[in-house]
């Protein structure tokens, strides 16, 4: 089943099927439950009916009983001795007693003569005639049986109900009720489930076959799309998006926008490829003119020319290597570094800089951060080459504590950066026009590098006015945890 189609028809199915057998099962336990406490009331009533007209002492022939055969009667003595059946009533079980043939008892069912008074007054009133007996008050006895009237043998529910005569002998009288009517119902109940159920089953799993199907049908646009776009390579095409406001639509916008950023990914990359293969073009290109030149002429060569060509290539190509480990994910190291020790020493090793470098840390306190030190050297690098670049006589670098963080900025009194353009300066191969700079400068890799590894650790890089009326670059870092 690899279709969410079937997958999801098939669960529903199961789902309503459970849920419908369980639900049949307990209506029709509870209809049985219903139909045999009626059943349990007629048998009741009828036994009672019964106990009451023996408990008077009522000759057996005289009983007047209901429906013989809706309501079967046979009663027992204290022996358990059949001493009277219903007419028609061939055999019975269910009862305690299968017998259908009274035994006579001369104490049953006799009217005793007012010469057999022996003092007790519940025996006879004062005239002399009988006296009363009594019917249990307690809830009866029910069973299950069967029993035969009339050649006709059905299901009943037997009350059991005792009765003690005047004479003080003490009878069960045995009262069925039938069952025919709650069979009938229980069965006409559970023959309409049996059949209404897969009906009703069948209907379930189609609908929610439709219903799925439509549901999924713009995701199967969406497939559709992205197979074309995989197949064309077309990342400005888009994927449709539903009207409604569900699930699907936000997946269909979701995969816009991944589409989008791929995208932009793509032509950056694209643009990337191309700045970088200009840019190495050119110090390629010198310094195969100049080799060639001296293969000619020996005595023409360049050689600090030649070597400042190799040494930009080289530069270059470090920068590209770096941003190419960036792009893919590389994470930082996780050193625990100083980095107030980091700028001084780094600016120590400047010693061919146009302009000193000013750097001021407070005595006695501790940046740390966590990193790789060669990444972050080169950010502070990159920034310190940017002011040299820039600056007319002033350059600092100051490292302070910034909230949870640390701080470092690098300032210069040169023009600055416009404020159209803050944002511009950190993309990749971008220059600003020649009043921003002394000479041709470097490749335009600097600050995007140094972004991006400022964006790695976790920290941020931004440019704003420095007091000196130049460019201050903030270099922010979280502090080791």
């Amino acid at each position: 089943m690899r279709s969410v189609r079937a997958r999801a028809a098939i669960g529903a199915t199961l789902v309503v099927a459970v849920a419908l057998v369980a639900a049949g099962l307990a209506v029709l336990l509870v209809l049985r439950a219903n139909l045999i406490d009626q059943a349990d009331l007629q048998a009741e009533v009828a036994a009672r009916e019964v106990a009451g007209q023996l408990a008077l002492d009522t000759p057996y022939e005289d009983l007047d009983l209901d429906d013989e055969e809706d309501h079967p009667v046979q009663v027992t003595d204290e022996e358990g001795r059949v001493v009277f059946v219903s007419q028609g009533l061939r055999a019975i079980s269910g009862t305690g007693s299968a017998g259908v043939s009274p035994v006579p008892s001369a104490s049953v069912g006799a009217t005793p003569s007012p010469g057999d008074d022996d003092g007790d007054d519940d025996d006879g009133d004062d005239n002399g005639r009988p006296g009363r007996g009594e019917v249990s008050s307690d809830d009866p006895d029910f069973s299950d049986g069967t029993a035969t009237v009339d050649g006709r043998q059905a299901d009943y529910r037997f009350a059991a109900v005792e009765a003690t005569n005047p004479a003080g002998l003490t009878l069960t009288v045995h009262a069925g009720a039938p069952l025919a009517a709650e069979q009938e119902a229980v069965g006409t109940v559970r023959g309409a489930m049996l059949t209404g159920l897969p009906i009703l089953l069948a209907v379930v799993a189609g609908v929610t076959w439709l219903v799925t199907r439509r549901a999924l049908r713009p995701v199967e646009g969406i497939r559709r799309e992205m197979a074309a776009i995989t197949a064309s390579e077309d990342l400005a095409r888009r994927v449709p998006e539903p009207d409604s406001r569900d699930e699907i639509a936000r997946l269909a916008r979701t995969t816009n926008e991944t589409l989008t950023v791929l995208e932009a990914s793509v032509e950056r990359q694209r643009r990337f490829v191309a700045d970088a293969s200009h840019e190495l073009r050119s110090p390629i290109a010198s310094l195969r003119t100049q080799l060639e030149v001296a293969h000619a002429h020996p005595e023409l060569l360049d050689l600090p020319g030649a070597v400042a060509d190799t040494v930009r290539l080289q530069v270059l190509a470090a920068d590209l290597l770096l941003l190419a480990r960036l792009d893919a994910g590389e994470k930082p190291g996780a050193a625990r570094l100083e980095v107030g020790a980091l700028v001084r020493e780094e600016v120590s090793q400047r010693t061919g800089d146009r302009i000193p470098v000013r750097v001021e840390v407070a005595e006695g306190a501790a940046y740390e951060v966590n990193g790789s030190r060669g990444q972050l050297v080169r950010v502070v690098g990159n920034l310190l080459d940017n002011a040299q670049r820039h600056a007319e006589n002033r350059i600092t670098v100051q490292v302070a504590a910034e909230g949870s963080g640390v701080r470092v900025e690098v300032r210069d009194d040169g023009a600055g950066v416009p404020e159209d353009e803050r944002e511009r300066i950190f993309e990749r191969f971008v220059r600003l026009d020649d009043a921003r700079s002394r000479d041709d400068g470097g490749a335009g890799l600097g600050l995007a590098i140094a972004r991006d590894v400022a964006a790695r650790h976790g920290g941020t890089l931004t440019v704003h006015q420095a007091p000196e009326g130049g460019a201050a670059f903030r270099l922010r870092l979280p502090r080791a945890g």
